[in-house]
């Protein structure tokens, strides 16, 4: 599955902690959230391991971003959340994941790893600030784009 809950609740405490501009504890976003305080500390420590976030101990103490909006992409943080890269499915990212074991003969495997190229490269591309600012939302595919056009 590309996204799951670690996914959605890491990108959406990473929106708070960003909007506060100071340090946020476990229990503050989760009642925020309305999720698991555990779930949550599990998550917030992963990205405080891969540097998104920087943890501070103490009474005013919470979690911060450690960079700028602009310099989180979504795949690093996606890759925190999750620990492991995002893949469409089982076999895309290569062939050797083939859960079948027939990779070298699958018809459709090329068009998989080219679909998860693609999603690598936006997501790669994409930053929180990106996804936080109403102006740089994606709005439209090109698809829908052109079928208003006609």
């Amino acid at each position: 599955m590309l996204l799951t809950r670690a996914s959605e609740y890491a990108l959406l405490s990473l929106a708070l902690i960003g909007e506060s501009g100071e340090p946020k504890d476990v229990d503050t976003l989760s009642k925020q959230l309305d999720i698991s305080k555990s779930f949550l500390a599990k998550i917030l420590q992963a990205l405080a391991r891969e540097g998104i976030l920087v943890s501070y101990k103490g009474a005013k103490g919470g979690f911060a971003l450690n960079r700028p909006y602009d310099q989180i992409s979504i795949m690093e943080v996606i890759q925190a959340a999750e620990g492991k890269p995002p893949s469409v499915f089982e076999c895309s990212p290569s062939q050797s994941s083939c859960p079948s074991e027939r990779a070298g003969s699958c018809l459709i495997w090329p068009f998989l790893n080219c679909l998860q190229g693609k999603i690598d490269g936006f997501l790669e591309n994409l930053t929180l600030k990106d996804i936080l600012t109403p102006e740089n939302r994606c709005s439209h595919t090109k698809h829908e784009k052109q079928k208003s056009e006609n």
